[in-house]
């Protein structure tokens, strides 16, 4: 495609070399494919090794149920909100690296070498999912609701979730949040619209966490097109309850596949009293270049070179974490906030409510070059290339918050137009 440029010693139009870029691309997209291609059903409960670790989630879905009991759930979407207790079990961990899964090689796993499931107890009641909180909860009776990201099927987020609250040290209670995935590249779209179809669940189960007098806080993790799922459920709860609820914390966005610009109009919708945001975003991050090209070219929040824009993102009480010389085994660098040992120990400390401004020597010694950064993600794309001056950032601070003011006066007269 490009080679008449080369030959005549031109640079080829910017476009040109987009398109280049993606379509070199393919290959790694379709390896992931082929890596992904593995033993699914393997949800079947088998008996506990001793020296295994165990994890004990609640898991929501919009799913469809499976008859196979080793798989439970399809990438179909369901016609109800299903709920599930289900136990992992993770070898011990001189069987296993850390930031990895141990996928099972047969359809009942060896629970001292892989990711086993010990127990799922189906449709649980609401006293039974009371008496799982409380065994699981922590001091700060927290709750963690983890919404996984495309390409994944309902094993691959149940041993993600598992996996990162292990090897993160993470002590709040697991709330899986899973959504109808196809689990190919190629079903991007079908995912998309999948979110889409979610959205009043993950709104409800938002809105119940934090009414439950046994919930003292609820943190949220969320990965990769989950984020988009995230936030537009946030920006649901905020416009129903007229507020996002004091009980929501911390939100943590992992490598968001979101438009700068829908995700500056979601920021505006939540209102003036978001949670913590924390944004893990990098520039090696290929998946996400793949999702700006079929998405009209746009920058995606996870994707773009954050570190220029301090001023707004200080203002607004974001923090981003720039990911892009983690060390990672997925060759599209999108999973390196679960894979990478470096990130799952400032997970695990983000996660928890450790600061992480004021020792940012010592997280970049962890990470190894990973350092805090901050970001323009409210202005626009076209000015996403731009420096602003600190003048300029205070100004766009100013005319969010008055967006914001303007759409609570705007939802209280029952306008919800804009």
């Amino acid at each position: 495609m490009t080679d008449r440029y080369i030959a005549t010693g031109l640079r080829p139009p910017a476009p040109l070399r987009r398109l280049a870029r993606v379509l070199g691309l393919l290959p790694l997209l379709v390896l992931a494919t082929a890596c992904a291609t593995r033993q699914e059903d393997v949800l079947r409960p088998v008996p506990a090794a001793a020296e295994a670790s165990r994890v004990e989630m609640l898991v929501v879905t919009t799913r469809q149920p499976d008859a196979d009991p080793g798989l439970l759930y399809s990438g179909e979407r369901g016609d109800a909100i299903s709920f599930d207790s289900i136990q992992v079990s993770i070898p011990p961990d001189r069987s296993r690296k850390l930031g990895e899964i141990q996928w099972p090689a047969r359809a009942l796993p060896d629970p001292k070498r892989e990711f086993a499931v010990l127990g799922v107890r189906r449709a649980p009641s609401e006293r039974q999912i009371l008496d799982w909180f409380r065994r699981n909860r922590n001091a700060k009776r927290q709750a963690l609701i983890f919404v996984h990201g495309f390409n994944n099927t309902y094993a691959d987020a149940v041993f993600r979730l598992a996996q990162l609250k292990h090897d993160a040290g993470i002590t709040a209670a697991p709330i899986l949040f899973t959504w109808p995935s196809r689990a190919s590249v190629f079903d991007y779209l079908y995912d998309k619209e999948s979110t889409t179809y979610s959205r009043r669940a993950l709104e409800e189960l938002i809105v119940q966490a934090s009414r439950s007098p046994d919930v003292g806080e609820v943190t949220i993790l969320a990965h990769s097109m989950g984020t988009w799922l995230t936030m537009e459920a946030l920006r649901g709860v905020a416009m129903r309850e007229g507020a996002i609820p004091a009980k929501v914390k911390d939100v943590v966005l992992a490598s968001p596949d979101i438009d700068v610009d829908v995700f500056r109009r979601q920021m505006i919708e939540i209102g003036h009293k978001p949670p913590r945001f924390t944004i893990l975003a990098s520039t090696a991050d290929r998946a996400l270049e793949f999702s700006r090209w079929i998405s009209g070219g746009v920058s995606r929040v996870g994707g773009a070179d954050l570190g220029p824009y301090a001023e707004i993102t200080k203002l607004l009480g974001i923090r981003v974490i720039d990911t892009s010389t983690a060390t990672s085994a997925d060759p599209l660098g999108h999973n390196a906030f679960a894979d990478s040992p470096e990130m799952v120990a400032v997970l695990g400390r983000t996660l928890s409510g450790q600061s992480l401004q004021s020792d940012r020597a010592d997280l970049i010694g962890q990470v190894g070059g990973v350092a805090i950064g901050t970001a323009n993600l409210v202005g626009s794309a076209a000015r996403a290339v731009a420096s602003p001056s600190a003048a300029l950032a205070v100004s766009e601070v100013r005319s969010i918050r008055e967006q914001q003011s303007g759409l609570k006066q705007r939802i209280s007269n029952g306008r919800l137009a804009y």
